[in-house]
């Protein structure tokens, strides 16, 4: 990977990671299109979006050190972290089972557009629907909204689903205001890709190099920085839009791979 290469991968990233057009499946496409393969890069594209989850821990960080030092006298800091372990776990344990299955079938291009026009439909079949929001704050999410949430969110290890896409619109349907369904989404996403992170890094640890280091130090840096751009900027979009224009993105764009791959203009 290029420094070039590096700095690409990490604005996708950062960019993609919490908004609801798949950042896994746009990291597969850009990986495609810049010719990277191999074990190493595989693992880098893991850890460059644990460097934009940290833009998750810096925008909530008084949140999150509120929760961990009144854990052991708040109820609401231990439901809070009881409901994001609820949700967490639907995911890692079908990850750890059909992980192989899926990167050997799904993380390929063509795959990722279908999911692409796939949850694009779904999301604008959603907004359609009437939402009653119960929850107006992360404090009134109860244990089964968690676990609804996190059994959509495993839907998102079809690359090109979207993990936040998938646990934003399980909010929705769970009676969560759309801010509300998007903080436990980004709140939520913190073990998840950390826990995917340090897996893949374990795993990769014979295949990266110390060539490999400057490469990934600056993905990870942009990364976290563009990804702390999107936050701020989706925290304040979901106050007052749906998520429709981000639905049609999807569409269209796998409509395009789909027909550029089906005419042979591009080789995905």
């Amino acid at each position: 990977m290029s420094i070039i290469d590096a700095i690409i991968l990490g604005l996708v990233e950062g960019l993609t990671e919490f908004l609801p057009v798949s950042s896994t499946g746009h990291l597969i496409l850009t990986q495609s299109l810049l010719g990277l393969q191999g074990n190493a890069i595989e693992s880098e594209l893991i850890i460059i979006q644990a460097a934009a989850i940290l833009a998750v821990c810096w925008e909530f960080r008084q949140r999150l050190f509120h929760t961990a030092l009144s854990l052991h006298s708040e109820p609401a800091s231990r439901r809070l972290v009881m409901n994001l372990l609820i949700a967490f776990l639907p995911a890692a344990i079908l990850g750890l089972i059909f992980e192989k299955q899926i990167k050997a079938v799904l993380f390929k291009p063509i795959p990722v557009a279908l999911a692409l026009v796939i949850g694009g439909l779904i999301i604008l079949w959603a907004e359609r629907r009437r939402h009653v929001e119960r929850a107006q704050n992360i404090d009134q999410v109860t244990p089964v909204d968690a676990a609804k949430i996190g059994v959509i969110q495993a839907l998102a290890l079809i690359p090109g689903t979207s993990r936040s896409g998938a646990t934003i619109i399980g909010g929705l349907f769970s009676g969560l205001s759309r801010r509300t369904a998007a903080e436990f989404s980004f709140l939520l996403a913190i073990p998840v890709i950390f826990a995917a992170a340090g897996y893949e890094l374990w795993k990769a640890r014979a295949d990266l190099a110390v060539s490999d280091i400057s490469s990934l130090v600056v993905s990870s840096v942009v990364s976290f920085a563009s990804a702390l751009v999107a936050v701020k900027f989706l925290l304040r979009y979901v106050s007052k839009h749906s998520f429709a224009a981000f639905a049609w993105y999807r569409i269209l764009f796998g409509g395009v791979i789909l027909v550029t791959a089906w005419t042979g203009l591009v080789r995905w």
